[in-house]
């Protein structure tokens, strides 16, 4: 339990620093680019036109909203980051005293062999699956009160205004807008960064050499920043339609279609070369092939 409450307070923590960042992602993921392209140095020093990084962007909300603004959607985002903790806690421990083991089920299997990594990564995912389907309708929330700077719309005000907004217009499958894709990158994400980890863990380092515990848990790290990135345009997809034709500005025409099926906002994405969209808030280039509109707001 104390362990469970010190990783709430940890994680609740961590979203109120990190909110800010986040609120701007979801914006670019959307489209909405309220600066036009400014001529400033890539990476490499040379000069290009760039779309505004994070700070210029953070800056035009502050001048609009104040400070404050930077937080919107803050709330049922600490209930998903707080609820979220103790579901998958609680799953986790269960699945543990159940001994649940996919491979090899006749024998306890060794620390750090395959069979142990898969049965680990078996129920960390279950536990991830039963939080994020729990905490998903937070997860909307967050977006959609985000969402609402793009048409300075005040139609989701608050947690509980928001859930009765949603099951008025949506019923209750519009609690699980994105859920799909959502599910499937984190699914995927976390057997990649096991996987590659584990095979780089065994057959690449050397457990003679001094400091091979560090070097492991920087292995892991690295294949945790690979399979996300590989899992990108899964977390794309999913914000989309999580706020797509819910009657803000931001998930409607022009900033975009109306789409049926998460399928379609992926092969939408895929035909304008945008899955990338939102990954990177620093040296952002402009897209290829696309014109500013100043009065939108946004490229065509």
């Amino acid at each position: 339990m104390a362990d469970t409450c010190g990783q709430v307070l940890l994680g609740s923590g961590l979203t109120v620093l990190s909110h800010p960042l986040m609120y701007i992602k979801v914006l670019v993921q959307v489209g909405h680019e309220p600066l036009p392209p400014t001529l400033g140095r890539n990476m490499f020093g040379r000069q290009v036109y760039q779309l505004p990084g994070l700070f210029a962007y953070a800056k035009h909300i502050i001048q609009i909203d104040g400070k404050s603004g930077l937080f919107k959607g803050l709330t049922p985002r600490l209930c998903a980051g707080t609820i979220g903790t103790i579901v998958h806690s609680r799953v986790l421990q269960k699945c543990q005293e159940e001994k649940i083991e996919v491979v090899g089920s006749s024998q306890k299997a060794e620390d750090g062999s395959l069979q142990h990594v898969v049965n680990e990564t078996t129920k960390e995912m279950i536990a991830r699956s039963c939080a994020t389907i729990v905490t998903h309708p937070f997860h909307v929330i967050t977006l959609r009160c985000m969402v609402q700077f793009i048409g300075r719309e005040v139609k989701y005000s608050g947690v509980f205004d928001s859930i009765v907004t949603i099951y008025r217009e949506d019923g209750i499958l519009g609690f699980f807008a994105g859920l799909i894709p959502r599910l499937l990158g984190d699914v995927l994400s976390l057997w990649i960064c096991n996987m590659l980890a584990h095979f780089i863990n065994t057959y690449a380092i050397d457990d003679s050499t001094s400091h091979t515990g560090e070097i492991k848990n920087c292995s892991q790290a690295v294949t945790g920043f690979f399979a996300s990135m590989l899992t990108y345009p899964f977390v794309l997809v999913s914000n989309l339609m999580a706020v797509n034709n819910c009657g803000l500005a931001g998930g409607l025409p022009p900033y975009a279609a109306v789409y049926p099926n998460w399928l379609h906002c992926w092969s939408h994405l895929s035909r304008e070369g945008s899955m990338s969209r939102g990954n990177s808030l620093f040296f952002r280039k402009l897209p290829a092939g696309k014109m500013y509109a100043i009065e939108q707001k946004r490229f065509f």
